[in-house]
């Protein structure tokens, strides 16, 4: 039996991550001492009620209430509580004690990781987070070493797995945004309150920590604009799939060149967006997660698994901890995180892109024309007109006595937002249109 050096590993949260986490290092303690070249000894557990029901049979005496003894007392600490406080203050407790630390916190990362890498920095402690951005999916490391060599140009993601299982319902099923949604929390993808996941919220936090990484910029959560699926309809999934497309919720991380000042920034966003069906993100179905990258020079790559579940994020926190605990034998300070760029980050009218715009006008001689040249007035190009006939209702209000209404879906050329949302607010008032029905962006056309 080889002897090893002991690495004592305190565990913050004995949720659903952190129970898959506490027992993968009990029952392959040795294997993971092997690969470390020191043993890894979890010395506890830190919950809020040591006598609660776990999910995973775990010894009771490793459960404890007081943070500061287990985390003063540790090598890593492994932090899997969620939100911000009382996480934030345990982490700073267990860098200055000189620990090395594993989080998968997102919220905290987003909001507040620039203080929390400087005061790693500081001390010379490492911070990892594979597990924040996507489950299971390794793809902070790649970005940060297997790419750290590359131009990281573009990022589109689908990072949250409730909204793609709630969007793929509704396209391969015909369900409606309520019913999938429903059926999400019954599976247990969707919270009691959904409103991180379809709100975008979720989406928005991976967003500002992959652009952040990619760019070697830090990029606030203020800056990523974000939109949610509240409110698509089956009636647009439906005029993707006609067209060829799917409705996705994409985190959009690029680096763009502005075109009014000829300034390299940034931009960092979340919404629904229509995706070709021939691009590798149309084809993730369920709560799966998926990134695709864009390098200048490894071109296009896309990394593809689970988002979530317990026992597949725990995957990549121990995939953390085997890192950090070698380091932690090799000794030497940690690799502090790469700023340097400090690109600007680019307000979301800079953003170009394709869009799709279905209205629901007056059916009268001149119509086609007249919005074409509302278009045209700034500078927005169309590329494809498609009309449906809608009989009107009776009883209904309208701008227009006429007895029927068309349906337009317009499709455009490149575009900026700034230019197409002028467009949209005069075309909402214009006579001819009796509502602007949506707008979905197109990406990765």
């Amino acid at each position: 039996m080889i002897e090893y050096r002991n690495l004592r590993v305190a565990l913050l949260g004995g949720g659903s991550v952190g129970a898959q986490v506490a027992r993968l290092l009990l029952d392959n303690s040795e294997e993971l001492a092997n690969r470390v070249g020191a043993s890894l000894e979890l010395v506890g557990i830190l919950v809020r009620d040591v006598d609660a029901e776990r999910t995973v049979d775990l010894p009771r005496d490793l459960f404890t209430t007081d943070a500061e003894t287990l985390i003063l007392g540790a090598d890593v600490v492994i932090e899997l509580m969620g939100g911000i406080e009382p996480a934030r203050s345990h982490i700073l407790m267990a860098i200055n004690s000189g620990a090395d630390v594993v989080t998968a916190n997102k919220a905290l990362l987003a909001t507040h990781g620039p203080e929390l890498f400087a005061a790693a920095d500081q001390v010379g402690a490492q911070l990892t987070y594979e597990a924040a951005v996507a489950g299971a999916i390794p793809i902070v490391r790649p970005l940060g070493e297997s790419l750290g060599g590359d131009q990281v140009n573009r990022i589109l993601g689908i990072v949250n797995g409730t909204t793609n299982y709630i969007l793929d319902r509704m396209d391969t099923e015909g369900d409606t945004l309520e019913e999938a949604l429903r059926l999400a929390t019954e599976l247990g993808y969707a919270e009691a309150d959904p409103t991180a996941d379809i709100g975008g919220y979720d989406a928005a936090q991976k967003a500002a920590i992959l652009a952040s990484l990619a760019f070697h910029t830090t990029v606030p959560l203020a800056s990523v604009y974000r939109e949610g699926i509240t409110a698509v309809t089956p009636a647009q999934i439906e005029s993707a799939r006609k067209a060829g497309y799917v409705v996705k919720l994409l985190a959009i991380c690029e680096r763009l060149v502005d075109a009014e000042t000829g300034q390299e920034g940034v931009s960092a966003r979340v919404y629904p967006a229509m995706v070709p069906r021939s691009h590798p993100l149309a084809s993730v179905h369920g709560a799966n997660n998926a990134v695709f990258v864009e390098a200048e020079a490894a071109g296009s790559l896309m990394f593809y698994g689970a988002g979530a579940g317990g026992v597949e994020t725990a995957s990549a926190v121990l995939g953390d901890l085997v890192s950090l605990a070698r380091r932690h034998i090799a000794g030497g300070p940690g690799v502090p995180a790469s700023k340097h760029a400090d690109l600007p980050i680019l307000d979301i009218g800079r953003i170009v892109t394709r869009y799709a715009v279905t209205l629901e006008v007056t059916d009268e001689p001149g119509v086609l024309a007249t919005l074409a040249s509302v278009f045209s007035d700034h500078g927005v190009s169309l590329a494809l007109v498609e009309q449906s006939m809608t009989p009107a209702q009776p009883g209904t209000a309208s701008r227009s006595a006429v007895s029927a209404t068309a349906t337009l879906v317009i499709g455009t050329h490149e575009a900026t937002e700034a230019a197409l949302a002028a467009t949209v607010t005069d075309l909402d008032a214009n006579r001819f249109v009796t509502n602007v029905a949506s707008v979905l962006r197109v990406e990765g056309a």
